[in-house]
Parts: C-alpha cells; structure tokens; sequence
C-alpha cells in the first residue's frame, strides 16, 4: 500500500523556526507510513530542498502573492489540487495567503490545518494587509494549530482555542543533539578563536525588526565597556543584515561581533556560548529557546517573549525592552560563569522531545484522513 502524502505550505524552506519543527518531525515521522510533499511561493533553492528530496519528498512551486494576482493565485491551486488528488491532508503554515489555499483545498476534498507560528505580523502596510487577509482562516481550517497558547489566541482567538478542533503543537527538537557537550564546546571555540573570551550569543534565522538585533547591538555595546574580552555571535542572516553590520562599524564593535550567516551547526554553536540574549519585539515560540535551554544556557529574553518560553527553573531570565541597553548590559555579565549541564531532562518532562511530537502529529494524520 502507498504511503499517505501530506501537503505542508510554507513561504519557502530555509532554516526558520517553523520550517526547522517540520523538519524534525519529518526526520523522525514514520515514512513507510506518511510523506511530506511541500508548496512553497518562491523560485529560488531553499536550505532545506535537497534534504527534503532525499527523504522521499517533493517540491512544488506557486507564485509570490502581491494581492495583485488573486485570480492567477488562485488557479495555480486549483490545478495542484487537480493533478494530485493524493495529497489527503492540506497543513498551512504561512497565515497571508491561507484563506486562498486551504478554501481551494476544502473544494477539492481535503482535509485542512491552519498553523500559527506567531502572535504579530509586525508593523507597516505590508503587515496591515496580512492582518486584513488572515482573518478569515478561523472560519475555513478544519483543524487548528499554534506553537503556543498565545498564538493560537491571537490567529484564532479564544472560541477557536477552547473548541475541540484545535491544538498546541510544541516546536520539540531532537534533544540528544543539544546535550551539552564540553568537549565540543572547547574545539567550537578554538575553531572560532574565542577560547579565552566571553561569548554573547544570539540566533535568529532572519535578521529582522521583530528579532530586535539593532537594540541588541546597543546592549552588546555597553557590555563591551565593561568587558572589553567579550564577543558577539549573531548566527542568521536576512534584509537587516547589512543595517546591522553598519550599526556595529558606527559603534565601533564591529570587530568583536562574529556574523556567522545561517548555520546547519547550531546545536554546537550554542555550546560555545556563555550567555544567550533574545529581545525579540515579538515571538510565537521560539525554537531557539528550546534548544539553547536543553544545552544549559543562562538566557536573558525580552518581556515579549511568551512564559510559556521559559521550560526550565532557573536558566531564563526577563527584561522589559523599556529597561535601558545598561541594565540588560550589567545583568547579562552577571550570568557569565554559572555552572553549565545538560537540561534535556527537563526539555523532555515538558514535551518539547521531537519523537514523542513526532508519534503525536503522525497519529493525527492517519486519524484524520479516514475522517
């Protein structure tokens, strides 16, 4: 018997915080049972392409949507849906455009999930037309998903989250790859040339206003005062990139700030770090944060950051982005040596461990496309 095929819709596959959790569940989802094809609405190669062709997965490509091409838009679906009538299950992870593509998948049969993976669309008229088109989703989706309590609430509000058709599906990884590690930590460090400094680390896959790094370049400053031995590491890569990067010449940090560009090696960055600082303007909930947390990292996160965020007892700390780049400064030192061990435990007792996910939405899938 063929296996099922479920259709997963991103904006493209590069090593962002949803499309990394899909990746994980698809490495560990039984595949002898269920596949994943994916849409995305770009033309270029993505990080995640040809490992996804490797596992048995295939790539089918839409248009970017302006909101001038609705008609065109449309079509593209309708004769995706037409030529694969195996795609049993539609899950939708990109909230702009999801009223057009899980209404055309309703129309052809299939079953339909709305994912959320935020609780903002940010700022500026771009961002106002995606809150505009995505309200209509919690009245098309079947089924509805969110990474925490406070994105669901937000996408779908309260009537959705308290009905029986909705779920939060924790961003779980592979807790064995995050493990700290000492021996790894030390050859990451020599490899970098920061064995004898302090190292300030920060990931974001794109380097973006909602990630806040312009006000973290700011706080890295004051730290670089007192600290003068300290460096930054900012893994990720994206349009502020070069914004950035100016910012850090203008400061006359640049030196000490390592931009690393978007890494397949995360798991080992981290080890090298001594303290992680988030502060995000807006967050759903982060991978990252699951990681770094696993690893033992001190973390210092913005007061935007959902609570839920915070998995272990004494690792994260909080700090409103009104509290000035000093005050985070002289806190962050202040977590620069605690002790570092393992937390996977703790990451698994909390339900972030990608096998037990993994068992969870692959049970969900058969169970639905019987329905």
């Amino acid at each position: 018997m063929e296996n099922m095929r479920i259709l997963q819709v991103f904006g493209c596959l590069d090593r962002g915080g949803a499309e990394t959790m899909i990746m994980e569940i698809y490495r560990h989802i039984d595949r002898t049972r269920i596949q994943f094809d994916f849409v995305v609405h770009t033309d270029r190669k993505c990080a995640f392409d040809d490992e996804i062709e490797s596992l048995g997965g295939r790539i089918y490509r839409v248009p970017h949507f302006s909101g001038l091409h609705i008609i065109g838009y449309r079509k593209s679906w309708k004769k995706l849906f037409k030529e694969h009538p195996e795609w049993r299950i539609v899950h939708g992870h990109m909230r702009s455009t999801a009223a057009v593509f899980l209404s055309e998948a309703k129309k052809h049969g299939r079953y339909t999930i709305a994912h959320s993976h935020n609780t903002s669309s940010g700022k500026g008229l771009q961002n106002i037309v995606k809150d505009s088109l995505q309200k209509r989703i919690k009245k098309i989706a079947d089924y509805f998903m969110a990474c925490s309590e406070a994105a669901g609430e937000w996408l779908f509000g309260k009537q959705v989250t308290q009905s029986c058709n909705y779920s939060v599906l924790k961003n779980a990884i592979d807790t064995s790859r995050f493990s700290f590690n000492e021996a790894v930590r030390k050859r990451v460090r020599d490899d970098l040339g920061i064995n004898s400094k302090i190292v300030i680390g920060h990931i974001g896959s794109y380097l973006t206003e909602q990630k806040n790094q312009s006000y973290l370049l700011d706080i890295y400053n004051e730290i670089k005062k007192t600290e003068p031995r300290s460096v930054l590491i900012l893994v990720g890569d994206g349009p502020l990139r070069p914004n950035i990067e100016a910012k850090a010449r203008e400061l006359r940090i640049s030196e000490s700030v390592i931009f690393t560009g978007v890494r397949s090696d995360v798991n080992e960055l981290i080890q090298a770090m001594d303290v992680f600082v988030f502060p995000s303007h807006f967050e759903g909930l982060p991978v990252t944060m699951v990681e770094v947390q696993a690893s033992g990292l001190p973390c210092v996160i913005s007061d935007k950051v959902p609570a839920e965020t915070i998995i272990t007892d004494d690792l994260v700390t909080v700090k409103s982005l009104d509290k000035s780049p000093e005050v985070w400064a002289n806190h962050i030192l202040s977590r620069v040596g605690e002790p570092r061990y393992s937390r996977v435990d703790e990451v698994k007792a909390h339900g972030y461990d990608i096998e037990t996910t993994a068992k969870w939405l692959e049970s969900f899938y058969l169970e639905k496309s019987k329905a």
